[in-house]
């Protein structure tokens, strides 16, 4: 077959051909009479091994290598390229998420461009400092999809206040973040809570009632305050918790006071309460439970604390008497 029809058949251009013939990698077997190329059915066979082991991205010395020496394992090389690959395939998503940053900025101008892109650098900078400084410069414009990208990323927590702040004031920015709430890594869904919990609307709060069924339970009790100071009553089994296990109790106790405000919330929070109650034995559990209810409101709190004031652990008796106390002098 001569190289016009093995071009056309194979994709593979003549002056490809020509090259693979003069580095030795695919030589023709034939001649004609002529003096072209005329390839074997062998010599095509080789000419798609070659184009395969290319597509991997291998170079055409490591290819003629691969093909020449039987001794020549893949294992090393292909780990190489892998991570070379992966090197790339980073080096293109971050600057993907320039461009993005970008065009979000709705720049007018290679002006706005160039401000845009040294906001980009600030953020990128290994210097807590310098991060917060770029965050802060009010002479920029911030995307907010790129200070939800940074939000969740960002490890040193002034640096994240800032951002917080930042993506608050532009009021924007629910999707990014609730995309952060599907990361594996648990550190990103605190971080996405945190900062939905500082943006308004109905979206960032249904955001917020996904994180109270996540796994992890820093992420859970960060939700479960921002939910109820939102006025989510599917917060209160998770605040119940927190109060049990002492993680955040006394301000877990506050929201449940605000949520309290509405009687029927209150009935539920009295019986999630009273529930934990008789599955915990733990004194200093029930002792923090009992405190809990004065923050309730005084109709819904002074019958079980009346039943307290009579509890078997003489501690717990103690302390609910002394705040049915506090609790008949309001």
């Amino acid at each position: 077959m001569l190289i016009g029809e093995v071009a056309r058949r194979s994709g593979v251009s003549t002056r490809m051909l020509r090259h693979y013939d003069s580095l030795g990698l695919v030589r023709p077997t034939g001649r004609t009479v002529g003096g072209y190329r005329e390839y074997s059915e062998e010599d095509i066979r080789r000419i798609f091994h070659v184009e395969g082991l290319r597509s991997l991205g291998l170079s055409l010395r490591q290819i003629g290598r691969a093909l020449e020496d039987p001794a020549f394992t893949p294992s090393t090389l292909v780990g190489d390229l892998i991570r070379r690959t992966e090197e790339r395939l980073k080096r293109e998503r971050e600057l993907l998420q320039r461009l993005r940053a970008i065009d979000a900025s709705a720049p007018s101008g290679w002006q706005d461009v160039l401000r845009t892109v040294e906001l980009l650098h600030g953020l990128g900078s290994p210097f807590a400092a310098r991060r917060q400084q770029a965050v802060l410069a009010e002479d920029l414009p911030v995307p907010a999809e790129l200070l939800a990208s940074a939000v969740l990323t960002e490890p040193d927590a002034n640096v994240a206040g800032a951002l917080r702040w930042a993506l608050a004031r532009t009021g924007d920015g629910v999707a990014s973040l609730a995309s952060g709430l599907r990361s594996e890594d648990a550190g990103i869904r605190r971080r996405a809570v945190l900062a939905l919990a500082e943006l308004p609307g109905d979206e960032a709060t249904a955001a917020l009632a996904d994180a109270l069924d996540d796994p992890d339970p820093g992420v859970r009790r960060q939700a479960a305050l921002a939910s109820a100071r939102r006025g989510a009553p599917t917060a209160v089994p998770t605040l119940v918790e927190m109060i049990i296990e002492g993680a955040n109790d006394v301000e877990a106790a506050e929201v449940l006071g605000t949520l309290a405000s509405d009687p029927a919330v209150a009935d539920r929070i009295i019986t999630a309460l009273t529930g934990a109650l008789a599955e915990t034995a733990d004194s200093a559990a029930r002792i923090r439970v009992t405190q809990a209810l004065l923050e309730l409101p005084k109709a819904a709190a002074r019958e079980l604390l009346a039943q307290l004031a009579h509890d078997n652990d003489q501690s717990v008796a103690r302390v609910a008497s002394a705040l049915l106390g506090v609790l008949d002098e309001r």
